[in-house]
């Protein structure tokens, strides 16, 4: 069966004792969450040791928001898998929409990436979506497509967790709707050849829309940006109905 996977993505946001802060509030309120249901925290690197420390016998797993493709070399501001799987680490975000706007990300350094994850032990989360304008030009499969197909090559699909975040929905405040996610969810699942991988859907997830997204077929659980940094509001999200 396809995991329930309902991950947060604190982006650059957080000190150490701001996360050890939302922790201290987070934890309580999922003592009840399903066991089915997998809670992932993708923090950033300052905050990897803090929050693993906060982490020991409870349900959530630890998450970072990028990962480099060589194990070691002179690639000044980044991390590898195995600095990352030492610190706790075990699921990471690759080929985030900012990542590839704003540091130039591409589907073949994405496919680096994904591979160099695996290799280290870690599972990533590969992050697919489409532009408000590709969107409007009718070409939704075709980028999300070519972004699977090249993302994608030689890369395990029995370890990987895909999110599909349309671009234009991320931090808006604007929600693909949720027959809509389903629908691109389930083409992007037949261009697979594995169905079990589980496929997030990303984008102005918050308490208010998570029953509907959950109660749809496709989707196997969120990618959650900015409702995730409050810790009521994230634990309304993993404790959807």
């Amino acid at each position: 069966m396809r995991k329930v996977i309902i991950a947060g993505n604190w982006k650059m946001y957080k000190t150490q004792g701001e996360a050890a802060e939302f922790l201290m509030e987070f934890i309580p309120e999922i003592d009840n969450v399903p066991e089915d249901r997998e809670v992932v925290l993708c923090v950033p690197f300052t905050d990897l040791t803090i929050v693993n420390k906060s982490l020991h016998g409870n349900r959530i797993r630890l998450g970072a928001q990028n990962v480099h493709w060589e194990d070691c070399g002179a690639y000044t501001g980044e991390i590898s898998a195995s600095m990352l799987t030492e610190m706790g680490v075990r699921y990471v975000i690759v080929g985030h929409s900012e990542r590839r706007q704003y540091f130039g990300e591409t589907d073949e350094t994405v496919n680096l990436r994904l591979k160099a994850a695996q290799n280290g032990g870690l599972i990533p989360i590969l992050c697919v979506g489409e532009t408000k304008q590709q969107r409007d030009a009718g070409a939704v499969e075709q980028t999300i497509f070519a972004q699977l197909d090249r993302g994608l090559e030689g890369v395990d699909l029995r370890r990987l967790v895909i999110a599909y975040e349309p671009i234009w929905a991320i931090g808006t405040g604007e929600t693909c709707e949720a027959i809509e996610a389903n629908r691109v969810i389930g083409i992007i699942r037949d261009r697979l050849s594995d169905p079990q991988v589980t496929i997030q859907y990303g984008g102005s997830v918050k308490p208010s829309n998570i029953d509907e997204i959950m109660a749809q077929p496709q989707i196997d659980g969120v990618l959650v940006g900015g409702a995730s940094l409050a810790a009521g509001d994230f634990a309304g999200i993993v404790n959807y109905k």
